[in-house]
């Protein structure tokens, strides 16, 4: 018993010193894993214009790059960035068209909805698409 007290007492010393306990990364333990549907069309090439599922946590799906797109994923979750976004209404952007290619992404991503469309239609738009590769293809000839 008085070792039982003892070992209570130093265990409560060494907390003590040590300081609190960081938080448990409850919201990454309950969290969805990454789960994503990527529809392409017009991209000019026929065998990307299709419809894509990409998991993340482990990298899986049929993405033709699914590691290379949940390192990407993951490389703008430490960054603190939405690559999901839209174009802010007011942001100037050149006018260059890269293209009719479309692509439609839904799905969970970092615990969060996704329902965002990208095109290639002005400068703001072709560099936002260019951000996500691999995720996207490449729109660049």
């Amino acid at each position: 018993m008085l070792r039982l007290a003892a070992f209570a007492v130093t265990s409560a010393l060494a907390a003590s010193v040590a300081g609190p306990l960081p938080p448990l990364p409850l919201g990454q333990l309950l969290a969805t894993p990454d789960r994503l549907t990527i529809a392409m069309a017009d991209t000019g090439n026929r065998r990307l214009d299709r419809e894509y599922r990409l998991e993340c946590g482990p990298a899986g799906g049929d993405h033709p790059e699914a590691e290379g797109a949940c390192a990407r994923l993951d490389q703008f979750a430490r960054e603190g960035r939405d690559p999901f976004a839209p174009i802010a209404k007011r942001q100037i952007c050149s006018m260059q068209y890269g293209g009719p290619a479309t692509a439609r992404i839904t799905g969970t991503w970092n615990g969060y909805k996704v329902d965002a469309t990208f095109r290639r239609t002005n400068g703001c738009e072709i560099r936002r698409w260019d951000e996500l590769e691999p995720l996207l293809p490449s729109g660049r000839s």
